[in-house]
């Protein structure tokens, strides 16, 4: 039996539909789906599945990050696989870029980093979002509680630099050794490559490293400058200017902001928030 585990709000609202296509993949094999919403007890679910069975996360990393954390202890029953079918995949397009059928997450979902905000731990797979990218999936929540369009990212993150986002001073500290910034754009910590529908803020940093993580600091300039550099985060090239975009590496990673903003964690935003801390498993 394969247990599909679906999320009807990825993929711009069309995740039961993409689900369904697992019978399509599986032709030869009995599929139960379940909305991942509705499940209360992942303990008495794992309870009634055997190491014969398999387990599909259908949705995004924003699904795949609430599995990861609402199982967090549980042993897992049989082989886990992820079929990535959300609006960014940043998870997908770095461990199988090229194939988003579903393949196997077991060796990537455990010994994963923590993320302590508001005195709450989260495991995260891909990375820390503060700053700008913070704000963009604000906007983005409202943008899809108002309409069914699917959300440019890029586009929000554009006139937020031109018009409304508003950088702050922040205080980051890398294995206890403090970095004091101005006018901070971004200031995200990463685990693995890709966030943000395919940014790439930290090109060094790889999840097979389990031993540290990335902060990339983007800082100091005004609107113009920084919207200039800002489309490299793409390629990775912003890392080039290097008058106002730093990358440190450690265990310990906390970032401190001099007023409240949203935060993201694999695509899941907090509000109000003024510090994290990130820290390898």
């Amino acid at each position: 039996m394969r247990y599909v585990l679906y999320n009807p709000l990825a993929g711009n609202g069309q995740g039961q539909e993409r689900a369904l296509k697992v019978k399509e993949i599986f032709p030869d094999e009995q599929c139960s789906f379940i909305d991942i919403s509705t499940i209360t007890d992942y303990k008495a679910l794992f309870a009634s599945i055997t190491d014969s069975d398999s387990l599909i996360i259908s949705g995004g990393d924003g699904t795949l990050n609430r599995f990861i954390n609402n199982t967090e202890g549980l042993e897992m029953p049989c082989t886990v696989l992820y079929y990535p079918v959300g609006s960014g995949n940043d998870f997908a397009r770095d461990v199988v870029p090229e194939d988003y059928s579903p393949f196997p997450v077991n060796e990537y979902i455990k010994d994963l980093p923590i993320v302590e905000v508001n005195g709450k731990k989260y495991r995260f797979i891909n990375g820390v979002g503060y700053g700008i990218d913070g704000y963009c999936c604000e906007v983005g929540d409202k943008l899809r509680g108002q309409s069914d369009k699917p959300i440019n990212y890029t586009s929000i993150a554009i006139k937020g630099l031109l018009f409304h986002y508003r950088p702050c001073g922040a205080t980051i500290t890398v294995d206890g050794v403090k970095h004091k910034y101005k006018k901070v754009w971004l200031a995200p910590t990463m685990h693995g490559k890709y966030y943000g529908g395919g940014m790439i803020p930290t090109p060094g940093q790889s999840r097979k490293e389990k031993e540290s993580l990335s902060v990339m600091v983007m800082y100091g300039k005004g609107k113009i400058k920084t919207l200039m550099a800002f489309p490299g985060i793409f390629k990775g090239e912003h890392v080039k200017h290097k008058d106002m975009v730093e990358v440190l590496s450690g265990k310990r990673i906390t970032v401190e902001f001099d007023k409240p903003q949203s935060l993201q964690i694999d695509g899941e935003t907090i509000l109000g928030v003024t510090s994290y801390t990130a820290t390898v498993a």
